[in-house]
């Protein structure tokens, strides 16, 4: 693997999800500990790694680094699928076991492998540190990337970060703690006070409001005995008399420490090629993996579906010996791409209608094939590398058309008309779904409507067996099901929000976020080095946006529908709206909302609903568990739900009668468990 070391130290071998078996597979066990890397950086074809030539060199002229390495498996291989499967982390966390309803963090307690339904198959679960800009806590998926530096020192420069307080009484923030970023990200400390700015603004598109010197501090508060006491830091921002809520804070500044990236691609790339691959590491130690793998699969949701994008565009998925890494992969609500190859990088960070809007990430190229871009002489596709590109199945939500600009990914750029699909792509767009997932009674909501809960893993259940089959034995998934411009299910904005009944106390969104090309300055896209701030959007240059066309109930007409929105019991929407005192009116994050209809037809009637009650869709409880049913049949037919899915429908129909007023109307199955029953 050219001048490439790889390392394993696995630090613990322990049972997984206490020793239990899993159907033809037997045991599970967990290996966990670190990888390590020392990588030639002139190595033939690499793809871009901006500053590497910044990094530290070892004696052998090599760059070193380091990430998590965590692995679940099979005790007996043999009894295993030979398929690894591959999160991309996202922020460090493990969303894996989602795939199988499973609750918690503890490996070790059997509720974390849930149904068993990966394991049952045979799969090996592996993660591995890939996001440099974590703090590493023992437990969390993290990389320890070298700094770039430039006669010794680290390099210095400017970053802007924003904030969009949620709760009341906050009086300072991490640097670091806008955008989801929290507090597990490393800090960009503020070198210079005299240098940084800080404004204000209600809603994204308001003129910035300067904040005076004299309101501001480098400090941590804390309030003890009704007093402020403050605690000088450079990665903390104090605000005199606390942040407002909902209100958009832009901090620019000078820091120092850009680490070298997209180091952590090649960690993946090289990782996964050595389990492989490989019988040993370069130190010697068996390949815990060797001879039993013959795939390798790839999955990630939102942030880490991005990443897989990238991943692919960059060129990260042929190995140094000119091998596919992936041989196939499942992105889910990832619709832009990742931009962490750049100076002083945020990997966390993703724009939204309200916060963030500004930020990289949803950026041409949007499809798989090429289309030309309308605004530069660029014709590029995600997907460019025949040889080598995995095949994908990709799934997008409702929320994902309002709020993540996921309609570019399969209409062309200059007029939305709709792009073909390529033959090794899938995409299926999940009809009623949100992109994030909030509980009923989440307290942190700050919606004008109740949210919109509807869980997405049954349809990724049913995506991984496809995925697998489609791999191993070229048997394709059925077409992918998205709304279409020819047939007039992906329309403006103004179509669906004119159409959308009439239901008193819902107000309608403006519109989806708009996607505009936005100057970051002349060497972002060559060098990675963003040095306009705030950037600037490029005047008449706009990507035009498309989103699915809706029915008399409001509910999305096309893509794949799964029970909750055939039989529905009322309106999911891909948007929430902020409730007064958090900007009120502007998008909610990328969350979803709900509204239930009517009971009864009084009821209906005196609140002057337009939509049908529920006693005027099903006459009886039995006539809904009828119709529930007939939905899943449809779905088992075209190997687009799995029949344990299918059964958990029923069942939680069957468990919750809707018109009965105690039951409170909610999805069949949501927030990744199976509830209800």
């Amino acid at each position: 693997m050219a001048g490439n070391q790889i390392r394993l130290e696995i630090e613990r071998r322990e049972p997984f999800a206490g020793g239990g078996s899993f159907g033809d597979t037997g045991p599970y066990e967990r290996l966990f500990g670190k990888v390590h890397f020392a990588i030639d950086p002139e190595e033939q074809g690499l793809p871009n790694i901006v500053d590497l030539e910044l990094a530290p060199r070892n004696s052998q002229g090599l760059v070193e680094f380091s990430g998590t390495l965590d692995i679940i498996k099979p005790v007996d291989l043999d009894r295993g699928n030979q398929r690894i499967f591959y999160e991309f982390s996202n922020r460090g966390n493990r969303g894996l076991l989602g795939f199988n309803y499973g609750v918690g963090t503890d490996m070790s307690k059997p509720e974390y492998a849930g149904d068993g339904f990966l394991m049952r198959q045979g799969y090996t679960l592996v993660w591995s540190g890939w996001q440099g800009d974590l703090i590493d806590r023992g437990g969390n998926i993290v990389a320890n990337l070298p700094l770039a530096l430039q006669d010794g020192k680290p390099l210095q420069g400017r970053v802007r970060q924003e904030f969009n307080p949620m709760s009341d009484g906050i009086l300072s923030v991490g640097v670091s703690a806008g955008a989801e970023r929290g507090p597990d990200v490393q800090p960009y400390p503020v070198l210079d006070r005299a240098t940084a700015t800080l404004t204000m603004r209600q809603n994204e598109t308001d003129p910035r409001i300067p904040i005076a010197d004299s309101e501001w501090e480098l400090a941590k508060a804390e309030t003890k005995d009704g007093e402020v006491a403050l605690t000088p830091s450079i990665n903390d921002l104090y605000i005199n008399g606390g942040f407002k809520t909902g209100w958009i804070y832009e901090f620019i500044y000078d820091t120092e420490g850009s680490r070298v990236m997209n180091l952590g691609f090649l960690g993946i790339r090289d990782l996964l090629s050595m389990l492989k691959n490989e019988t040993h590491d370069h130190a010697g130690n068996a390949n815990p993996l060797a001879g039993h793998v013959e795939k390798v699969y790839g999955t990630g949701g939102s942030l880490s579906g991005r990443v897989i994008r990238e991943f692919v565009y960059e060129g990260w998925n042929e190995d140094a010996a000119g091998r596919a890494v992936f041989d196939a992969v499942h992105t889910h609500t990832g619709s832009g791409r990742l931009f962490q190859n750049q100076r002083f990088a945020q990997v966390g960070r993703y724009p939204r209608q309200h916060e963030e809007h500004s930020w990289p990430a949803e950026c041409y190229p949007f499809t798989f094939a090429a289309v030309p871009d309308p605004f530069t002489e660029r014709n590029e596709g995600l997907w460019q590398r025949p040889g080598t590109d995995p095949l994908v199945i990709h799934l997008h939500t409702e929320g994902d058309y309002w709020v993540r600009h996921v309609s570019p990914t399969h209409t062309n750029p200059t007029d939305a008309s709709d792009v073909e699909i390529p033959a090794n792509a899938r995409m299926y767009h999940l009809t009623g779904a949100p992109h994030m997932v909030r509980a009923l009674d989440d307290p942190d909501w700050i919606g004008q409507l109740t949210p919109n809960a509807i869980s997405a893993i049954p349809f990724r259940r049913a995506i991984m067996v496809l995925l697998d089959r489609w791999a191993t034995d070229g048997t394709p998934p059925p077409p992918s099901l998205l709304p279409s411009t020819a047939d007039g299910t992906l329309v403006k904005a103004e179509e669906v929000l004119t159409r959308y009944p009439a239901i008193p106390g819902v107000t309608l969104p403006k519109g989806p976020s708009r996607l505009m090309r936005y100057n970051y300055g002349p060497k972002f896209e060559t060098h990675g080095i963003m040095s306009v701030f705030p950037p600037e959007p490029v005047p008449g240059e706009e990507y035009p946006l498309r989103v699915p066309q809706i029915d008399t109930d409001g509910n999305t007409i096309a893509g794949l529908r799964y029970p909750d929105i055939e039989v529905p019991l009322g309106t999911c929407n891909g948007w929430s709206l902020r409730k007064a005192g958090y900007a009120e009116g502007e998008q909610w994050m990328n969350t979803g909302s709900f509204v239930p209809f009517a009971r009864t037809k009084a009821e209906r009637e005196a609140k002057r609903d337009p939509r049908p009650s529920i006693e005027e869709r099903y006459p009886s409880h039995e006539a809904y568990i009828a119709a529930v049913t007939r939905v899943c049949e449809e779905r088992l037919s075209e190997d687009l739900m799995l029949q344990e899915d299918a059964d958990r429908f029923i069942a939680s129909a069957k468990a919750r009668n809707p018109l009965d007023p105690s039951v409170r109307l909610e999805p069949l199955i949501q927030s990744g468990a199976f509830r209800g029953v």
